[in-house]
């Protein structure tokens, strides 16, 4: 009698240690989710202040793209160089120092004198972009680690949360933060919020990074089917890769650690260049609606994107309790192909009443498609995670930064709505491709499976008879 009701004392204790790790986890998930929130915030404000100062200092709009041109490529590589730092330090530092680099060159910029405010300008626009992307895919690669693998989806929606939050927040009070104070105040509060996420991450045990030990945490079993395979095969890549006399780059290793993960991350980068086009044909679209107050229109659209955005994360978090499930590839494919009609019909000149719907679902379809994107590279092991997000970055800024370039050239000769069209276009042709090649994929997976399990079945092998295969 003791000795069986002794494991199942075991069992509950263990049951209760488990659960209060997991609540002490989720607990200071969302302290930092809070400072990764307010370092948002002053993200999103800098992008309006800093490009509003920029072309008043310059007085031309050339300099406010080439700003934009040096952010853009200070995170494509460091996007080439953060999987390398994750295997060297820890996900907690790199993401201190993220946040007290923004905050040091804010300051510069402040404190520096009239003659060398190009030189801090172009310094900020360094700064801001090489830190941004560290922070962020040392963020994603270790949420894992942080939360375990069963809540990742989970805690990839509150963070998507919080961040539409924040750039609805400082889209929305940067104009009247720059009006009211004045340049200098908006940078110092763009400062302080850098200042709080940092003191935020400096408060919390944060896993992860320094190659992250290679062994997964409690719960690595995921969700099941065919993300849960990643593991094996991306760890036998990267031990060949380690043990080689050449390094193989790694972040390439990646994205063949699985099927379809290498056109996924291209399929990101193709989105990435999408969004570059109703980026810039959005304010040429206000003004075609209303030449006298613009900014109308661009404000209430993000605002509704915003709304849409964060109503997908509540229903993806209550469907992750629920179930246990992340979305998985095939919500990534079928978001994009939802997101980018929706891009598209919004420049069609709906009635206003319409493209707020219009709006709300581009904005549901891009909470979706990035839980679901997060997720899923987020089942690559811990020593192949940093490599492969750092690589999306690169690709999502490459593909930004080209769309910028060729969308801005293609605005001048064409309407938004073709200019939107073929560049959101471009996305739902790969997304198609990507859904094809992950069907293809789950179909083999199947077929192979049910003759694995007629062949267990056979009269011969003794394993099942008939009957257990039919109820099978």
């Amino acid at each position: 009698m003791g000795s069986a009701d002794g494991p199942k004392a075991d069992e509950t204790d263990g049951d209760a240690r488990k659960a209060r790790d997991t609540a002490v986890s989720e607990r200071r998930f969302r302290f930092l989710v809070a400072g990764y929130a307010v370092s948002s915030y002053g993200t999103f404000l800098n992008m309006v202040a800093l490009n509003l100062f920029v072309y008043e200092t310059t007085g031309r709009a050339l300099a406010m793209g080439l700003f934009m041109a040096v952010r853009l490529a200070s995170g494509f590589v460091a996007g080439l160089v953060v999987g390398g730092l994750l295997a060297r330090f820890s996900a907690k530092s790199i993401m201190l120092w993220a946040n007290v680099g923004q905050g040091a060159v804010m300051l510069v910029l402040i404190l520096a004198p009239d003659g060398m405010l190009t030189g801090a300008l172009m310094a900020v626009s360094v700064v801001i972009g090489a830190c941004g992307t560290l922070f962020m895919v040392a963020l994603r690669s270790s949420i894992p680690e942080m939360v375990g693998e069963d809540r990742r989806a989970w805690a990839n929606s509150l963070s998507i949360t919080g961040r539409s939050l924040a750039m609805v927040a400082g889209f929305a009070s940067a104009g009247v933060v720059v009006s009211l104070v004045g340049y200098t105040a908006a940078f110092l509060v763009d400062m302080a919020t850098f200042v709080a996420c940092a003191v935020t991450v400096a408060l919390l045990p944060i896993a992860g990074g320094k190659g992250a030990g290679g062994s997964a945490p409690e719960g690595s079993e995921g969700s099941g089917g065919s993300e849960s395979s990643v593991g094996s095969g991306a760890g036998k890549d990267a031990s060949a890769a380690k043990s080689g006399r050449r390094r193989r780059p790694v972040a390439f290793l990646a994205l063949a650690a699985a099927p379809g993960m290498g056109l996924m991350v291209a399929l990101r980068g193709v989105d990435a260049f999408g969004s570059s086009s109703h980026n810039a044909a959005l304010p040429i679209y206000s003004t075609s609606l209303d030449a006298s107050n613009p900014a109308v229109f661009v404000s209430a659209f993000w605002c509704v994107w915003a709304l849409g955005n964060i109503g997908a994360q509540q229903v993806i978090q209550r469907y992750a309790q629920r179930t246990g499930r992340s979305v998985g590839a095939l919500g990534f494919g079928y978001g994009t192909v939802v997101m980018s009609a929706a891009f598209i019909a919004a420049f069609a000149g709906f009635p206003l009443a319409v493209t707020a719907v219009i709006a709300l679902i581009a904005g549901a379809a891009d909470g979706l498609t990035e839980v679901a994107y997060t997720s899923h590279l987020q089942t690559l092991p811990a020593t192949l995670r940093g490599h492969a997000f750092g690589l999306s970055a690169t690709f999502e800024n490459l593909g930004f930064g080209v769309g910028m370039i060729l969308v801005a050239a293609a605005l001048d000769r064409f309407s938004p709505l073709a200019v939107v069209g073929w560049s959101h276009g471009a996305a739902i042709v790969v997304a198609v491709v990507f859904l094809l090649r992950v069907a293809g994929v789950r179909r083999a997976e199947r077929t192979g499976l049910r003759k694995e399990e007629a062949v267990e079945g056979r009269p011969d092998r003794g394993d099942r008879d008939g009957a257990e295969v039919s109820r099978g």
